[in-house]
């Protein structure tokens, strides 16, 4: 908890549920809660991962966060839209603020089959996150690189969440010394839309945040790409073209939307 005050992350998790053995689990919310009211993990966003519903330590969990200052809270294996509009009216009756975001994971066939349903449900809920290792162990499948037998689900996960306008990371990449691994596997994730992947080892950082960050390639097309836009529309010329490609409204929004990032990314990594 201590280093994570250091690291080049967007969104720190602080795990309550598999990373805690039950016996831990009271002493280990506790701490979570102490280091966060500590500060100093700005301008990280803080999320806590709770025990899932129905397990003897959720609502002790959840009334923690809500009292604390936490971003998020992140709930394991939701797999409908009443579980969400029911965590959601949880928080709100513990007086948890708005700026307590809700984050759920999608990791069962069934939630998969929902994602809409469930990324719909509340205005709380900020974005999903897929949990790949629960995944493939329900299906039976097998982790091989390119992960074909799970690209159906992630697919379908990342409509889900563009439908509801929400956000979506991947998976984690289980091993930590196969960096050209976790490159190839980062890259397709960053391919298929996802915004972002969570991580398991502070290794996997640098390379994350270069797939899933604008190349600079990407900005100069963007910048070029709203130029271009904004000279059209001073001078009231209809038609856009940048390096011979017509430009329609929806490429200057994806090139806004890449300045906006840069910008933001370039905001954090500013002193403090």
């Amino acid at each position: 908890m201590e280093k994570a005050r250091t690291l080049s992350a967007d969104v720190l998790i602080f795990d309550l549920e598999d990373a805690v053995g039950p016996d831990a689990k009271a002493e280990s919310r506790a701490k979570v809660c102490d280091a966060i009211s500590s500060g100093g993990y700005h301008p990280r966003e803080i999320v806590v991962r709770v025990n899932g519903l129905g397990t003897d330590w959720h609502d002790d969990d959840l009334a923690a966060v809500a009292a604390s200052t936490a971003d998020g809270v992140l709930v394991p294996k939701v797999e409908s839209g009443e579980q969400v509009q029911a965590l959601a009216t949880v928080l709100d009756t513990l007086d948890a603020p708005t700026s307590l975001r809700l984050w759920v994971m999608i990791e069962t066939p069934r939630a998969i089959l929902r994602v809409e349903e469930i990324a719909s449900a509340s205005d709380r809920l900020a974005g999903l996150v897929v949990g790949t290792n629960d995944l493939v162990n329900d299906l039976h499948s097998l982790h091989v690189p390119g992960r074909a037998p799970v690209l159906p689900a992630l697919a379908l996960a990342m409509l889900g969440a563009r439908a509801a306008g929400k956000a979506i990371l991947d998976g984690v990449f289980n091993n930590i010394t196969d960096e050209a691994g976790f490159r190839a596997e980062a890259r397709q994730g960053r391919e298929m839309g996802f915004d972002g992947k969570t991580l398991i080892h502070p290794s996997q950082l640098a390379p994350a945040n270069e797939v899933f960050g604008p190349s600079p390639e990407e900005l100069t097309d963007a910048r070029k790409i709203v130029s271009a836009y904004e000279q059209a529309q001073a001078t009231g010329d209809s038609v856009i073209t940048v390096d011979g490609r017509m430009i329609e409204s929806l490429h200057v929004r994806d090139a806004q939307r890449i300045l906006a990032l840069a910008e933001l990314i370039s905001e954090m990594a500013r002193p403090r």
